[in-house]
């Protein structure tokens, strides 16, 4: 028989979330919080993971199903009715009692809802119960305001006696500091034979979980505890406040890991890095950067303040300049980004391409070595090998009902203000003068001109000049004044 199945607890609504998410589903640093416990429980479990499902469970089942990758292999068991803990586990007595025989000698059972929860101290927990050679095991901590949740009772030997909800406690109960982590392990035939048992004849009118350890102490099992420091571990996410004390937490897990691995942060407190990015040695972040996603970061990056990358592919040695945003996009090794530009999603940047200041590109395959340094908009283009964009160039790629494409060929030059109308084509090679607005393909290297012909009239700004200079002169502004005066007397 295996070691250890495992029970996740997903079905509640979690009505103190205020929110039209199911709880389970609210993300931490880039993930659902789910996902860290089904993670969890598939690592430490040998035999089957169980998640328990209710309250909007198809989009819990549709977020497994696009996930099931991470989880595999794992079972899922429907809670239609809210009707607690104790009534959810009962669920997962199909997959774990099949033909009533035990798929497992014991059973981890935790809450979607606390993402904290290392590995460590869940491995902690199940050496501690088969060393006691107990019944069930449960996870508790010490808080200094414990209002809200289950109290830990001891025995005079300081054995677990039972665990009592807030609402069901005496006053002296609710004095205790010691608070159920709502994290178990039990041995599996025993759970399911006390589940039958448990009534729910308590304030709440559910089926709790925790009456299970005044069963077993009641049948003279040994009901084992282990109580850890850290009471972060320990938090369930039930309000706003939790989530984003959760949320801080996770960041500074995930910051110390990429720290410890060769990355840099000159500010770590303002650096926001979601769980599923991957960043390489010696890169470099500055304060208020933000990764989020599936971003992959390469070696010896350089990004600077208050740039935002996400879902994005980075390769290394690339600079991204202040206050600069790339989004699903892919930027090759040596390329230079911002500051204050846009990459949107489906924009490609070839090996040392640059882009500069104030400028967006979407949709575009920017070529190697290729550069537009200013003011620029880039849309559903194709740009070659080392071509120049000259400083307020636009590809028009929107006729007001369909998008087409422009191309642009190696070595191309394209002045500054120049407006190229999709669909058009400019050759290998080619100059496009500044100014021009381009509606016709551009042979390779031609000239293209589109423009007004200069006209200059010599003299005319000095002219110009001493005209209005003898218009306002004081002699001039003092004969003024005296007719004026005439014709009032």
């Amino acid at each position: 028989m295996k070691k250890f199945s495992a029970i996740v607890i997903a079905a509640g609504r979690g009505k103190r979330m205020r929110s039209k998410t199911t709880k389970a589903l609210h993300p931490v640093a880039g993930r659902p919080m789910l996902w860290y416990m089904l993670t969890l429980a598939r690592r430490v479990a040998d035999a089957r993971v169980v998640a328990v499902i209710g309250h909007q469970a198809d989009r819990v089942r549709a977020f497994l199903d696009q996930s099931q990758a991470d989880f595999e292999p794992f079972d899922v068991a429907l809670q239609p009715d809210q009707l607690g803990t104790g009534h959810a586990v009962r669920q997962a007595r199909a997959v774990l009692m099949p033909k009533g025989k035990a798929a497992s000698k014991h059973c981890l059972i935790v809450n979607a809802d606390t993402p904290l929860l290392s590995r460590a101290t869940v491995q902690r927990l199940l050496a501690r119960h088969e060393k006691e050679k107990a019944a069930l095991t449960l996870l508790s901590t010490e808080l200094s305001e414990p209002r809200g949740y289950g109290r830990v009772v001891r025995g005079e030997k300081g054995q677990v006696v039972k665990v009592v909800e807030e609402a069901d406690a005496t006053r002296a109960e609710r004095a205790i500091h010691e608070v159920n982590a709502g994290i178990y392990v039990v041995d599996t035939a025993f759970l399911f034979k006390a589940l039958a048992r448990v009534r729910a004849q308590n304030a709440q009118g559910e089926y709790y979980l925790t009456d299970i350890v005044g069963l077993a102490v009641a049948e003279g099992r040994k009901v084992a505890g282990l109580k850890i420091p850290d009471a972060r571990e320990c938090l369930g996410v039930n309000t706003r406040e939790h989530l984003a004390v959760v949320e801080e937490a996770m960041r500074h897990r995930i910051r110390a890991r990429w720290l410890n691995v060769g990355v840099t942060m000159l500010d770590p407190r303002t650096t926001f890095i979601d769980d599923t990015v991957t960043i390489g040695m010696d890169t470099v972040l500055y304060p208020g950067v933000t990764l989020e996603g599936q971003t992959q970061l390469g070696s010896g990056c350089v990004i600077r303040s208050a740039s935002r990358i996400v879902n994005s592919v980075v390769g290394k040695a690339v600079t991204i300049q202040d206050s600069s945003v790339v989004e699903q996009a892919v930027i090759e090794d040596y390329a230079t980004i911002g500051p204050f530009a846009h990459i949107r999603p489906g924009a490609v940047l070839r090996k040392q391409a640059k882009v500069g200041n104030f400028v967006e590109v979407k949709n575009t395959e920017l070529g190697a070595g290729s550069k537009a340094n200013h003011l620029s908009y880039l849309g559903d283009t194709t740009v070659g090998k080392r071509v120049n964009i000259g400083a307020g160039t636009i590809t028009c790629n929107y006729d007001g009902y369909k998008k087409d494409r422009t191309t642009i060929e190696d070595e191309a030059f394209i002045g500054s203000d120049t407006q190229l109308i999709a669909p058009v084509n400019v050759g290998k090679g080619a100059v496009v003068g500044s100014g021009s607005t381009i509606t016709e393909d551009v042979p390779a290297d031609a000239l293209v001109l589109s423009r007004s012909p200069q006209v200059t009239k010599e003299d005319w700004a000095a002219k110009r000049r001493a005209k209005n200079s003898k218009k306002s002169s004081p002699a001039q502004k003092s004969s003024r004044g005296k007719k004026k005066g005439a014709k009032k007397s």
